[in-house]
C-alpha cells in the first residue's frame, strides 16, 4: 500500500461492489475503509452486445490509527521481524499490540526501544493534526508486566522507607514509569515521592513524609506542556 495519507485507484468489474473490492485490494486495505465514486454504471447490453463493466474510483484516506500501525509495519518489515499486529482504537487514541517470536529486540533495556518506537509512531499519527492523538504501542504484553513490576517495587521500597525512616532513590525512569511510581505510593500512609535529575537521568525518590523535600521556587512554576514522548 502507498504511504500517502490519501490514495486512490480506478477499477472496473461486472458490478460496483466487485470494482470497489478490487480497488480496496489494490490499495492494500479492507473494503470498509474506502470511499468510492461510480464513474460508470454497469450495463448488460442486448444479447451480450454492448455490455460494459462498472468503473469506480476508490479512495483511501489513512486515519491517525492507520498511520501509526502502517509506520510500525514498515519498521518491522525493514528490520526483517515477522510479527502480528492487533489494533484497538477508541475516542482517545489507538493501542497497537505487537506479537511474535524473539521480540526482545523491540523492547530493549527497560523498554527503551519500545518507547522510541511508540514516540515515532505517535509522530507519524499526529503529522498534520492540530489536536493530539494518543498512540500506545506494546510488545508481547510488556507494558502491563512492567507496570505491575513497578507497582510492586513502589510498595516494597515505600515499606522500607517507613521501616528504616530514610529515603531511597530508584533508578532513572521515563516520565511514564515515574508516574506509575508516584501514583502507587500516593495510597501508602506515611510516605511520599518526588523526582530529581534531568532528562534520561531523572529518577524518583521515595521517602518518609518527615523527609519530604520542599520544592524550590523554580519547581513550583507551572510545568511546560509535555511532548508526545514525555507522555
Amino acid at each position: 500500500m502507498q504511504n500517502n495519507t490519501l490514495t486512490e485507484s480506478v477499477q472496473s468489474a461486472k458490478t460496483v461492489a466487485l470494482a470497489v473490492e478490487a480497488g480496496a485490494g489494490a490499495l492494500g486495505v479492507a473494503a470498509e475503509k474506502v470511499t468510492y465514486t461510480v464513474l460508470q454504471e454497469p450495463t448488460k447490453g442486448f444479447l451480450g452486445i454492448g455490455a460494459a463493466d462498472a468503473v469506480v474510483r476508490v479512495i483511501y484516506e489513512a486515519t491517525p490509527a492507520d498511520k501509526a500501525s502502517n509506520f510500525i509495519k514498515t519498521i518491522l518489515s525493514g528490520m526483517g521481524i515477522p510479527a502480528d499486529l492487533s489494533v484497538t482504537e477508541d475516542e482517545e487514541g489507538v493501542y497497537v499490540s505487537v506479537a511474535g517470536d524473539d521480540m526482545g529486540l523491540l523492547i530493549g533495556r527497560h523498554g527503551e526501544v519500545l518507547d522510541a518506537l511508540q514516540y515515532l509512531a505517535t509522530l507519524a499519527a499526529n503529522k498534520g493534526r492540530k489536536d493530539y492523538f494518543r498512540v500506545t504501542v506494546d510488545v508481547q504484553g510488556y507494558r502491563e508486566k512492567r507496570r505491575e513490576a513497578l507497582k510492586q517495587l513502589a510498595r516494597r521500597i515505600a515499606e522500607k522507607a517507613v521501616k528504616y525512616d530514610r529515603s531511597f532513590a530508584l533508578e532513572p525512569m521515563s516520565a511514564y514509569e515515574r508516574r506509575i511510581i508516584h501514583y502507587e505510593v500516593q495510597g501508602i500512609k506515611g510516605v511520599s515521592t518526588y523526582s530529581v535529575g534531568a532528562d534520561d537521568e531523572r529518577k524518583v525518590i521515595i521517602c518518609p513524609d518527615n523527609k519530604m523535600k520542599k520544592p524550590s521556587p523554580k519547581e513550583k512554576q507551572p510545568q511546560k506542556q509535555q511532548s508526545p514522548r514525555e507522555q
